[in-house]
């Protein structure tokens, strides 16, 4: 689990910090004086908690957590603040939980004891898998998998979306560029784009979640941690976390799960 902490205060990140650190030894944690830092890291990084003091000089917590949404919608945000009076900006933006200064180990255990978008990470997973808003890939420790060619990514998403069932070259092809014949041209392309997507998934060392057979491929459905399998075993963070946007960037996903 990675948690990104902020306060532009020195002595009150400190103590935030600390006191995440005491809760959470083994989790990957860092802490930032400047909100714009801390959005890089998570940009770069990925970020499954936020812990954000609200009134920060430069760009407020509120701020910082617009941002964050846009970069992960199922990130959970915790506001830490010595403000009461923001507590309605922050609820609106559908936060996690609320902390009020002095931060203490019992208020830290209890927020991350009930997220609003729980993380349950399966053990053997060589990936976390994001469906729902947009599709993204992360490892384990949550940095995002870095595909070079953007096609390549939509085949990898439309595997995941087919939870496991092979599918043919010629039908990847098909739901990707519609109408496109699949001549020799478009049969070497997608030898291409397929490629590319191994060599992504072999960098991060995931390439076994994917199943090769004669002209055909498939996801090795128990090597993910997929927030739409989640779903479809009716988990109750799954469940919750759904927004009804599933996979946006892609056309052959638009649809609205039961």
């Amino acid at each position: 689990m990675r948690i990104l902490c902020a306060d532009d205060e020195p002595l009150m990140l400190q103590m935030l910090e600390m006191t995440v650190r005491e809760v959470r030894p083994d989790d990957d944690i860092a802490a930032f004086d400047e909100p714009a830092a801390l959005l890089e890291d998570a940009k770069a990084g990925g970020c499954d908690i936020a812990f954000l003091d609200i009134h920060m000089s430069g760009m407020t917590g509120v701020e910082l957590a617009k941002k964050l949404k846009d970069v992960n919608p199922k990130m959970n945000i915790i506001f830490v603040t010595g403000f009461s009076e923001y507590t309605g900006d922050a609820m609106q933006l559908h936060a996690s939980g609320y902390i009020m200064k002095p931060v203490t180990r019992e208020a830290v255990e209890r927020e991350l004891s009930d997220l609003r978008f729980p993380i349950v990470p399966k053990d053997n997973a060589l990936l976390r898998i994001q469906c729902f808003g947009n599709f993204d890939a992360f490892t384990p420790d949550g940095k995002p998998v870095h595909f070079e060619r953007s096609r390549s990514k939509e085949i990898f998403a439309y595997l995941v979306h087919r939870h496991g069932s092979s599918c043919t070259i010629k039908e990847i092809a098909a739901a990707l560029f519609e109408d496109e014949p699949y001549d020799r041209k478009q049969q070497a392309h997608m030898q291409v784009l397929i490629s590319a997507m191994m060599k992504s998934l072999k960098a991060v060392n995931a390439e076994k979640t994917i199943v090769k057979s004669y002209n055909a491929l498939a996801v090795d459905v128990s090597t993910l941690d997929c927030d739409y399998y989640r779903f479809s075993e009716l988990d109750p963070g799954a469940v919750n976390s759904y927004n009804c946007e599933y996979m946006s960037q892609y056309y052959w996903a638009d649809f609205m799960l039961d």
